[in-house]
């Protein structure tokens, strides 16, 4: 994997960090490379914050489909240059697959602030050997800290790849809890679980008790499971729902399967764009990825 991702980080910093910031990023990564103690592995990790701003990289789509083909499920859109630069400077290490880099990086998240905190975690995907990470990144999941949380849950392959169902579970329905863009948490679609859906209910059902109205993530939660129950929220909620969430509603719809009551829908649908895109819908285009629009626009 380092063949791939790490030359490419060191492209996307090229034209992102100054001068004096590409000379600390080529220094840094030799010396790491050619070893150095725990202590300056940590000390130079720390110094890169001198060197690169906590801007946004503004990738291309080039640059997004790049990283995609080198990692697949992982985005670093919404990292900064500061995280991309303290990643490059991790994979430069030449023993990412021994134990001395595990018991380096570990010792890494005793004394990190929140911004190493999320890069470290970021890097998770990034690193050969997952699964002697899956405690750490556990650790991640249950902090009360949102900029960590969406460094181990969102645009990274690392939770479905090596996350456990009741692990998996809890990311999810915690991201959902928390209103976050659960389309960009890497390989839902692939991951809709009976459990899963009936937690997301569940939640739905605790909401609508109190009085609470439904995050746009629910919908995306919904797989082809508990079908009639689904079937009745969707329905019960339809007519007081916003254009967004008709359509997302639609999605579910066609998620579980239950394409006679999206037909149904349908046919009191008065929204041209919205019928368009339920009718897509029921020939098969429902993933996750269509849900982002609908977060960005709201209910």
């Amino acid at each position: 994997m380092k063949t791939q991702v790490y030359p490419l980080i060191k492209q996307l910093l090229s034209s992102r960090l100054t001068e004096t910031g590409r000379e600390y990023m080529e220094n840094a990564t030799k010396e790491i490379a050619a070893g150095v103690t725990r202590q300056r592995f940590s000390a130079l990790l720390s110094m890169a914050s001198r060197h690169a701003r906590r801007d946004a990289l503004a990738l291309t789509e080039q640059e997004l489909a790049d990283a995609a083909q080198a990692v697949p499920g992982w985005s670093p859109a919404a990292w900064n240059r500061l995280e991309l630069l303290r990643a490059a400077l991790v994979l430069a290490r030449s023993d990412l697959d021994q134990a001395t880099f595990s018991d380096d990086f570990e010792g890494l998240f005793r004394f990190a602030d929140q911004g190493e905190l999320c890069a470290l975690y970021r890097c998770l995907p990034l690193l050969p050997q997952g699964e002697r990470f899956v405690a750490r990144a556990a650790e991640g999941c249950r902090t009360n800290m949102m900029t960590v949380f969406e460094a181990v849950a969102l645009d990274s392959p690392y939770p479905v790849q090596h996350f456990d169902d009741t692990a998996w579970h809890q990311l999810v329905i915690k991201a959902l809890f928390l209103d976050l863009p659960v389309y960009r948490i890497a390989g839902l679609d692939g991951r809709l679980t009976a459990e899963l859906t009936r937690m997301a209910l569940d939640w739905a059902d605790e909401r609508a008790s109190a009085g609470r109205s439904f995050h746009t993530g629910l919908w995306l939660c919904l797989g082809p499971y508990e079908g009639q129950r689904v079937e009745d929220l969707i329905v019960g909620h339809w007519s007081d729902a916003a254009p967004s969430e008709r359509q997302a509603m639609g999605f579910a719809l066609a998620r579980a399967h239950r394409l006679d009551c999206l037909d149904a829908q349908l046919t009191q649908e008065q929204d041209s764009q919205i019928r368009e895109q339920l009718e897509r819908a029921r020939d098969g285009h429902y993933g996750q990825e269509l849900f982002g629009p609908l977060f960005s626009t709201g209910q």
